[in-house]
């Protein structure tokens, strides 16, 4: 999108640096405006399509109003519509709102929508991260003091040894192949941890390598365990006792550098490795020889997904991968440590500056000396707190930056019926979906059509899992009554807050919103003058190549978990994402490397399949408690026993709105669920 390098340029100058998301993401956004004649169909019209269909029907390109008492949106004016949101929320109680993004938006929106979230009265901001990575920032903060990523993109050419657990890039970070697959053409070793086997995570055809096409594709994986979805922490203190056991724990970095280790080691050496390979279903001798492989390693990345975080113990998932990379001193140097591999192109940046319901203290302060205002201290609520005040009719007005709040949300039923509770929703987004059709009986709703990043009027600024800020160039027009997000917040939060004494009309102009931004997050000063300098940079006081960590004592600290009770059930379902889809954006229907012909297929181990009567091509109900998926196709796959995969958000049928405690993200990926053969 431009920046100091050029478009399609990452941050070691490799060019094209582009990939299948990208090309669908695009073939998105320079669709035609659609037809105003089709919001003439009703709502129910509308759920009769699904998410490709809502995504394929074109851009929006007029604000649309809903009323109260309407079965179906209406095109209206700018001025109508910022008018109408303006009083909706005058009116109501700050304490009764919530304000949410998605990660597509800009650093610059972001910082606006939650200054003006906190100006209006509430500290209810949040985004999407708490439906992803959350988990993530909690554990790393409680092993290494920051949580984000520890590497750069360069490390990732100069280690020996890369873990990828719970996570299929081929699918969900294609760009991140090709540097597995540079790994292993050095002679490195990438070791997969997945319940799945996935055929792109064996072999993967590089687009850019005319001999990896022609060959049928470079190897990725050089090793793989499949353990049985839920037991990720069974199988890490396996990995940690072999270790152990031969000896390989860095002891040098432990002593200087590490707290607890006594704790942790002691239970590593009571459970028992018959425990062990009973919970996982992993051999012994597999897991030992994953371990030497790291124990012989001289510098390894740990790279996880989301199959470790959607999990009701998401935060000890994390915590044992960062254990394992403490207990061989896999920190602080080129070519190792902790990457998170996050999806939405600024999830991580909205977070850092400030789409989160608690900031640091010094960061409210420093808000408040910049604009001369004060801020309210209330705690905010978490994404799934907002949705249960909403379901218990506490919320009576949300603001809803991208994505797609509703699908995206556990147990559907459930998510339909809060979002239906609020009594006056305003989406800003570039597409339909279906949060915009569910959850409106009797109350009323505005939808804002907002410009693409390339259609940008300024330049933007994004932070990539690196830690590294990207900028965009933005300043193309393809459509004529779309406006860019942070022109959107900065004139409702001028016509919510006439007398505020933010300069809200002056965040009209990024570099003013950018200028507030170095002044107040921490680490983002250079951020004040890239748009003149072009000079994107790596983010101050994250912990990459020195051994200084951001704790109170300046020690990592390893941490000890019981291994989680078992549910009871027949199988335990884990929702994925295919390879034509982004998030809850569905680009295409089939998947290409999986045998689904379409989304209303789940996959099974096929002894499993043969035990209830089902082969390939069957039909069944998935059922629990929470729904059930009627008339699926089953399809056979290289799965743990006991497993069962069924698409996202699809399969948000079936999941539960019970959370990690720690980092109120839902279980998304370790749901109980009966397989009925039709």
């Amino acid at each position: 999108m431009g920046g100091q390098h050029g478009g399609m340029t990452n941050e070691l100058d490799e060019f094209p640096s582009v990939c299948n998301k990208s090309v669908q993401a695009q073939s998105s956004d320079v669709q035609a405006a659609i037809p105003e004649e089709l919001f003439e169909h009703t709502l129910l019209e509308f759920r009769e399509l699904d998410g490709y269909d809502m995504e394929h029907m074109g851009r929006l390109n007029t604000p649309l109003y809903k009323a109260a008492n309407a079965n179906k949106y209406t095109p209206i004016t700018w001025n109508e519509a910022f008018e109408k949101t303006a009083e909706k929320f005058r009116t109501t109680k700050p304490d009764n709102t919530f304000f949410y993004s998605s990660g597509r938006s800009s650093n610059e929106a972001g910082f606006i929508l939650q200054l003006m979230a906190r100006a209006y009265g509430t500290n209810n901001v949040n985004n999407c991260s708490y439906y992803c990575h959350q988990a993530t920032s909690v554990a790393l903060g409680s092993t290494i003091g920051t949580g984000t990523a520890t590497v750069e993109l360069e490390d990732l050419l100069k280690c020996d040894m890369i873990f990828v657990i719970g996570a299929n890039p081929s699918s969900n970070h294609p760009r991140f192949i090709h540097k597995l697959a540079a790994c292993r053409a050095r002679g490195g070793e990438v070791v997969m941890i997945n319940p799945a086997k996935e055929p792109g995570l064996v072999k993967f055809a590089i687009p850019k390598s005319a001999k990896s096409l022609m060959t049928g594709g470079d190897e990725i994986a050089s090793d793989y365990l499949m353990p049985k979805i839920g037991t990720d922490v069974a199988l890490f203190k396996g990995i940690a006792k072999a270790l152990l056991e031969m000896g390989a724990e860095n002891k040098t970095f432990i002593h200087e550098h590490a707290t607890d280790f006594e704790a942790f080691r002691d239970d590593i050496t009571k459970i028992s490795w018959e425990e062990i390979t009973s919970v996982t279903d992993v051999k012994e001798t597999d897991i030992r020889r994953v371990a030497n492989l790291y124990a012989n390693s001289k510098s390894t990345v740990f790279a996880w997904g989301m199959g470790m975080t959607h999990h009701l113990n998401g935060c000890d998932n994390v915590e044992y991968i960062a254990n394992l990379a403490l207990l061989r001193g896999m920190l602080g140097e080129p070519g190792m440590g902790l990457l998170p591999l996050r999806g939405h192109s600024n999830v991580q940046g909205i977070g850092t500056i400030g789409v989160k319901p608690a900031l640091p203290e010094d960061v409210f302060a420093k808000m408040e000396q910049a604009f001369d205002v004060k801020l309210p201290r209330k705690a905010g609520m978490d994404t799934i707190a907002c949705l249960e005040a909403a379901h218990t009719q506490k919320i009576d007005a949300a603001l809803i930056m991208g994505g797609n709040l509703y699908a995206a949300s556990p147990n559907l039923t459930w998510a339909e019926e809060a979002l239906g509770n609020i009594g006056f929703k305003v989406y800003l987004t570039t597409t339909l979906n279906e949060s915009h059709f569910y959850g409106h009986e009797g109350n009323e709703a505005i939808i804002l059509p907002v410009t693409a990043r390339d259609e940008e009027w300024q330049p933007t600024t994004q932070e990539s899992m690196f830690n590294f800020v990207r900028l965009s160039d933005g300043g193309i027009n393809r459509l004529d009554n779309v406006r860019p997000e942070s022109v959107i917040l900065s004139e409702l939060a001028k016509r919510i807050m006439p007398n505020s004494k933010i300069p809200f009309d002056e965040f009209q102009n990024h570099s003013k919103v950018r200028d507030a931004i170095a002044k107040t997050v921490p680490g983002l000063a250079e951020l004040a003058d890239i748009d003149v300098a072009k000079k994107e940079f790596h983010i101050q006081g994250r912990v990459l190549h020195k051994k200084v960590f951001n704790t109170a004592n300046g020690k990592v600290s390893f941490q000890t978990r019981a291994l989680p009770k078992e549910e009871v059930a027949p199988f335990t379902l884990t929702t994925i994402r295919s390879e034509g889809q982004f998030n809850t954006i569905i680009y295409e229907r089939n998947d290409s490397y999986r045998p689904a012909k379409d989304r209303w297929t789940v996959m099974m181990n096929a002894e499993d399949m043969s035990n209830i009567g089902l082969i390939s091509g069957s039909k069944a109900n998935i059922k629990n408690a929470n729904g059930v998926m009627e008339a699926v196709t089953v399809e056979a796959f290289n799965l743990a026993r006991g497993s069962v995969m069924a698409y996202f958000p699809e399969a948000n049928i079936l999941t539960a709105t019970t959370i990690d405690v720690r980092s109120k993200t839902p279980n998304f990926k370790s749901v109980p669920v009966e397989v009925e053969a039709i």
